[in-house]
């Protein structure tokens, strides 16, 4: 089913509080997320290679004041020297002889040591924070292998404020970078993430508020994209089916509904009519001519048929079925009554065998129960009247009960043709089941449903060549309890029945 062109479902406007939305700032937040677990390593790494230019550079001042004869040099130059390593001082160790080469005046005391020996550790992160995070200056010692010579040590100290500063300038840059590289790529992402994922589910949800505007609307039918094997296209796909089918349901619950006013309007005279023409049909009956007394019976049938029809649409049409008054019914004078009614229709043909049980008692209300078994017996003889097989057996129907527990099962088996393949799934549909001429499917929607309602069931048991055969459930009644019974006093199932909510179709 495919849209009409004339109807496109405008896509809601993307909100900021929206799945776009959503999507972009989670999209952000991740990558900033990510561009901060960058970052931590990168300051422990920028620190640590800061203080080995500053250990590199306080070496090289060193060598300067080693070279110099006997040592000695001016306090201007020493004070030049420690300014451009940027240390406060530095001592060589060399073997077993360490030496403080360059220290400047009113040197205070060194409140941290860090030894850059042991490499790049989680310690280092959580020292570039601390770093970062205090504002007041401290004069800090700092160790390391000299880049000279790797069998000496250097040692310096110096203010942490610098340190500060030049880390406090690389975050700044990390940061601008880290910004950038955010929004570049959470727009990338999100691009994406909208044209794939947003746009299909905004167009899948504007087509269900539309369809859900007017269901029977068969235009507003979602169209498929193609042959995608993504899990939106999946979902269109599957839309479009329930779409289609819903629709097709309703359009016939429609025609259904308008097929049941019109018929509500006109059964009671028609029914009125044809039972007017049965008491004429059997007065004609009594008319000594062969020809009427041929065709009397047909006639009579006919009509027998036709009222029924209208009693069952009827009765169908109710908007809701009476509930059962349960009593405890003798199931076999029932049966035989239900089968001198049916004897009449069938002309003898057919021979109808009772075989419940003498003592069988079930609990069920008499007139549905006899709607129930008239509505299968006919169902069975229509069934037998079809049989155009040239070996036919004699049309028989056997109805036969059997108590399990505390329910009786009641089976109607018929020796005629079988249910065709096509309409056994949708058996106790009605208008739908019917596999016989100018049928109407009533018969076993009916039978079904009121069996429900007496917390029974109604089912297919089998149906091929040999016959078929249905089989009814209903409550038994419980079996009277010895005197003395611990049960004695309890309430019978039919009462449990009556108390509880009656299933509906």
């Amino acid at each position: 089913m495919t849209a009409s062109p004339e109807f496109s479902p405008a896509p809601p406007r993307p909100r900021l509080g929206g799945l776009s939305g959503k999507l972009l700032g989670l999209t952000l937040l991740f990558v900033f997320l990510g561009e901060i677990l960058v970052f931590l390593p990168s300051i422990a790494n920028y620190r640590s290679q800061w203080l080995k230019t500053r250990i590199a550079q306080a070496e090289v001042a060193a060598l300067a004041i080693e070279a110099a004869p006997d040592q000695m040099v001016s306090d201007e130059l020493r004070a030049d020297l420690l300014t451009g390593a940027g240390v406060a001082a530095v001592s060589l160790k060399r073997g077993n002889t360490k030496r403080l080469v360059l220290r400047a005046e009113d040197l205070p005391m060194i409140e941290a040591h860090f030894d850059l020996r042991h490499g790049l550790t989680f310690a280092e992160v959580a020292q570039s924070l601390r770093t970062l995070a205090r504002p007041r200056d401290r004069l800090i010692g700092v160790t390391d292998v000299s880049p000279g010579a790797p069998e000496g040590v250097v040692d310096i100290a110096l203010h942490e404020s610098n340190l500060r500063a030049a880390m406090l300038g690389f975050a700044r840059d990390i940061l601008l970078i880290s910004i950038l590289l955010s929004v570049i790529v959470g727009s990338l992402v999100y691009a994406a993430l909208h044209l794939l994922l947003v746009k299909p589910i905004e167009r899948l949800s504007a087509n269900m508020v539309a369809f859900a505007a007017r269901p029977e609307d068969r235009t507003r039918i979602i169209t498929p994209r193609g042959d995608d094997g993504d899990e939106i296209a999946a979902a269109e796909r599957a839309l479009a089916d329930l779409q289609s089918e819903l629709s097709g349901l309703l359009a016939q619950k429609n025609h259904l509904a308008a097929l049941g006013l019109a018929v509500s309007k006109v059964s009671h005279d028609l029914r009125n009519m044809l039972t007017s023409a049965q008491l004429l049909s059997d007065r004609i009956g009594h008319v000594n001519d062969p020809t009427v007394q041929k065709l009397a019976p047909k006639l009579i049938s006919s009509l027998d048929r036709a009222i029924g029809f209208l009693n069952q649409t009827l009765h169908f049409g109710r908007a809701q079925e009476l509930p059962p008054v349960l009593e405890q019914i003798a199931l076999k004078p029932l049966v035989k009554e239900v089968f001198s009614v049916s004897a009449l229709s069938s002309g003898g043909r057919v021979k109808l065998i009772n075989g419940v049980e003498d003592k069988c008692l079930v609990e069920a209300d008499r007139e549905q129960l006899t709607r129930i078994l008239s509505n299968l017996i006919r169902n069975a003889l229509q069934a037998l009247e079809q049989d155009g097989r040239a070996d036919r057996p004699r049309p028989a129907i056997t109805l036969a009960s059997r108590r399990e527990r505390h329910t009786i099962h009641i089976t109607v088996t018929d020796n005629g043709p079988g249910i065709p393949e096509r309409v056994r799934d949708k058996l106790f549909q009605a208008f739908h089941a019917s596999a016989t001429p100018g049928g109407t499917g009533l018969g076993l929607a009916i039978a079904a449903e009121l069996a429900e309602a007496h917390g029974g069931g109604l089912a297919l048991v089998k149906s091929d060549a040999t016959g078929t055969t249905m089989e009814l459930t209903l409550p038994a009644p419980e079996l009277p309890a010895a005197k003395g019974s611990l049960i004695q006093g309890l309430p019978s199932r039919g009462e449990r029945i009556m108390n509880r909510p009656l299933k509906r179709r």
